[in-house]
């Protein structure tokens, strides 16, 4: 095995970056509110965009709202190594989820860059557009964008105050007749690399800075809406009730008992959003609708609750005097990362003394987007006590760099390696 060698990451440049880019969309001492394709986030590419450039990258605000920075390489033919993740947020979320994808990426690119290394293949630094999908409730927007992998009527999903992704679009600079322009080849992409946070506790119980993760678990998101008639809350007898929030309630809580029969199984369930209307504590609810993310590893037993889940619903619906409607908004497969990528992965934490545990991703990230139409890989850090998508979220400088330094080494590896055609030819 051929050792690479040359200049490692610079540390201090990288954590300042974050720091630097937390302060973006701060909220308290250590949170971020940095929704999609609002002011705070184009202030974040507007920073990252100028880090890129610094580093001598060609940047792009693509029409899906991805900033790109390119290292041209010697032979234009060969696909793309795409390496990054996000720099969205979730509205009460922390510092460190998908950012250091993101400046974790640009660094070992930029590293690679002063070491003196020109890759044959294209390097592209991504920081794709609203992965989390916190604003418009359906995530990888940019990185199944850019893949074609986008659906009828995204463009119409509102946030919150009524604003459509398609209009936030247009006001953030990016053109939407243009979206068919910045969808790639199939083919041009050849790899994708992603470094994050575990999000989840495994690495810290094993006492792990950095692991090596062996694929993406299939997420289910559906948002349903539960109908019922509005009355007097102290006029109208409980028996002759049609009260959504109950029936909604009902549900909510049957689902959880479902997702926690096996305690051995991997399988997680969440109702992340509830809306009551007409939300007066006098007025029984007549309209709920919530969201709901079931995530698994195995199809068949998500399949199972998913089946599960509809007869609880209809028979609730029907025991209250209800009605119901759903609509899917995510529905993937779980999605392994290729064993040439991990290979890397491994080889280059071995160069470092590094024994990486091995663990799959409850959460999904922009490489489930982009394992539809290329080899993927990713690499984990140690989450402390396993927290994020919440202000106290933490990873420590010290693993950050590990894990950039493993990235940084497995893009030198994949650099190096011969296109799979000369191999055979050899």
């Amino acid at each position: 095995m051929q050792t690479t060698t040359g200049k490692g990451i610079n540390q201090l440049r990288l954590n300042e970056r974050i720091e630097q880019l937390s302060h973006i969309g701060r909220i308290g001492e250590t949170g971020v509110c940095r929704l999609a394709l609002t002011t705070e986030d184009m202030d974040g590419i507007i920073q990252v965009r100028l880090w890129m450039e610094e580093a001598g990258l060609v940047t792009r605000l693509d029409p899906f709202g991805n900033l790109i920075g390119r290292l041209d390489g010697t032979d234009p033919a060969q696909p793309i190594l795409m390496v990054g993740s996000h720099i969205d947020s979730q509205p009460y979320g922390g510092r460190y989820d998908g950012a250091i994808g993101v400046l974790g990426a640009l660094e070992a690119v930029q590293c690679l860059m002063e070491s003196g290394l020109q890759p044959a293949m294209p390097i592209e630094v991504v920081a794709f557009c609203d992965e989390e999908g916190s604003r418009f409730n359906k995530g990888l927007f940019g990185s199944r964008g850019m893949t074609g992998q986008l659906e009828e009527g995204e463009l119409e999903r509102q946030d919150r105050n009524g604003v459509t992704r398609r209009e936030a679009l247009e006001a953030f600079g990016c053109p939407v007749e243009k979206l068919a322009e910045g969808v790639y080849a199939p083919g041009s992409i050849g790899s994708y690399l992603e470094l994050h946070i575990e999000q989840g506790p495994v690495l810290e119980s094993l006492e792990a800075p950095v692991g090596l993760v062996t694929g993406i678990s299939g997420p289910l998101w559906l948002t349903i809406t539960i109908k019922g008639m509005a009355g007097h809350a102290g006029s109208v007898p409980m028996t002759m009730r049609h009260d959504a929030l109950v029936g909604s309630a009902r549900v909510i809580a049957a689902f959880d008992d479902m997702v926690r029969e096996d305690p051995a199984a991997p399988t997680v369930g969440t109702v992340g959003s509830l809306r009551v209307f007409p939300d007066s504590r006098n007025i029984i609810p007549e309209e709920v609708s919530f969201t709901l993310d079931l995530r698994d590893m195995e199809m068949e037993r998500r399949n199972q609750i998913e089946a599960r889940l509809m007869n609880v619903l209809a028979e609730v619906c029907s025991q209250y005097g209800l009605t119901y409607s759903l609509t899917e908004d995510t529905n993937s497969e779980p999605r392994y990362c290729a064993e040439r990528i991990k290979g890397a992965i491994r080889s280059s934490a071995e160069e470092m003394g590094l024994s990486l545990p091995e663990l799959m991703s409850g959460p999904f990230h922009d490489a489930l987007a982009l394992s539809y139409v290329c080899d993927y890989g990713m690499i984990f850090v140690r989450s402390k006590d396993g927290i994020s998508h919440h202000p106290s979220e933490y990873s420590s400088p010290e693993d950050i760099a590990l894990g950039t330094e493993v990235l940084y080494r497995t893009i030198r590896q994949i650099c190096r390696q011969l296109p799979a055609d000369d191999e055979s030819e050899g």
